[in-house]
C-alpha cells in the first residue's frame, strides 16, 4: 500500500512523521508533494519519503491520496485528482469545511472516500482525530485507523456530529493551553519559577485527563456516568452541583 500527499504544510508533517517514525509504514511508500518545492526536499531529507512533482505523478504512484492542502484550494486541486481517478484510490481529505457531499460531488459518488479530522496535538503524536465515510469497506477503514492512529487517536463517527467534534477535538486544546498558562502564571505571581510552575500545572491537566479516562469514580463523589446530567426535553444538559 503506497500514499501520497497532497499538500505538505504542518499537519502532513506531523502525520508524516508519525507514519516513519511508528515503523509501521516504508518512507518508500510514502510520496508527496507542495507548491513549495523547499518543504517537498525538507520531508524528504527528514524522512527519506519520496518527492513527487506533480499530483499526476502522485496518482500513478500511490493507493491512498491524502488531500492535505487548504480549503481554498480545493477547486484547483480535485479536477486533477478527478481526472486521475481509479477504482483502486482512497482518498482521504484532512481539509476543515469541506463535507462528504461536496468531496463526492466533486469526486464521484462511487469513491472510496473518508473525511478526517485531526487536532494541533498530532505534531507530538497525541492527536485526537475522527473521520466519517459513507461506503468504505472494513479494510479500507482499517487502513485509514491504522495511519492515524501513528499520530494519537481516532474515532470513527456519522458526518452529523462533525461540527461537535471540531468543538471538542480540534478547538479544545487551545482551550486547555489558555488554562495551563492561566494556573502556571498565577504561581509565577506568588514567587515559583516559571519552569517549575509550567510543569506542575501541565501535569496535573495531564492527570486529570486520565483519570477521566481510566477510572469509573472521579473525586468529590462524580462518577463518569453522571458527570452531566439531561434535562426532560433531552436537548440540554447541566452539570451537577457538587
Amino acid at each position: 500500500m503506497k500514499f501520497g500527499f497532497i499538500g505538505l504544510g504542518n499537519m502532513a508533517g506531523a502525520i508524516i512523521h508519525g507514519m516513519i517514525t511508528s515503523q509501521q509504514f516504508n518512507a518508500a511508500d510514502v510520496y508527496g508533494m507542495n507548491r513549495s518545492r523547499e518543504k517537498t526536499e525538507d520531508l524528504v531529507n527528514k524522512y527519506s519519503i519520496q518527492a513527487a512533482d506533480s499530483i499526476e505523478q502522485i496518482m500513478e504512484q500511490v493507493d491512498v491520496i491524502v488531500i492535505a492542502v487548504k480549503p481554498q484550494m480545493f477547486e484547483d486541486v480535485l479536477p486533477t485528482i478527478k481526472k486521475h481517478l481509479t477504482d483502486k484510490h482512497i482518498v482521504i481529505s484532512i481539509a476543515a469545511g469541506k463535507s462528504l457531499e461536496y468531496l463526492h460531488e466533486e469526486l464521484g459518488s462511487e469513491t472510496s472516500i473518508f473525511r478526517v479530522m485531526p487536532n494541533i496535538n498530532a505534531t507530538i503524536g497525541a492527536s485526537t482525530s475522527c473521520y466519517s465515510t459513507q461506503q468504505a469497506s472494513a479494510g479500507q477503514k482499517a487502513i485509514v485507523e491504522k495511519l492515524f492512529a501513528t499520530v494519537g487517536t481516532i474515532v470513527e463517527l456519522p458526518e452529523n456530529l462533525f461540527s461537535i467534534f471540531t468543538t471538542i477535538g480540534c478547538a479544545s486544546p487551545a482551550f486547555t493551553y489558555l488554562y495551563i498558562d492561566s494556573l502556571a502564571r498565577a504561581a509565577v505571581r506568588e514567587g515559583m519559577p516559571k519552569d517549575m510552575a509550567l510543569q506542575i500545572a501541565a501535569s496535573s491537566v495531564l492527570g486529570s485527563a486520565q483519570m477521566v479516562l481510566q477510572s469509573d469514580s472521579l473525586p468529590m463523589g462524580i462518577n463518569r456516568s453522571s458527570m452531566f446530567t439531561w434535562r426532560n426535553d433531552n436537548s440540554r444538559c447541566h452539570f451537577p452541583s457538587s
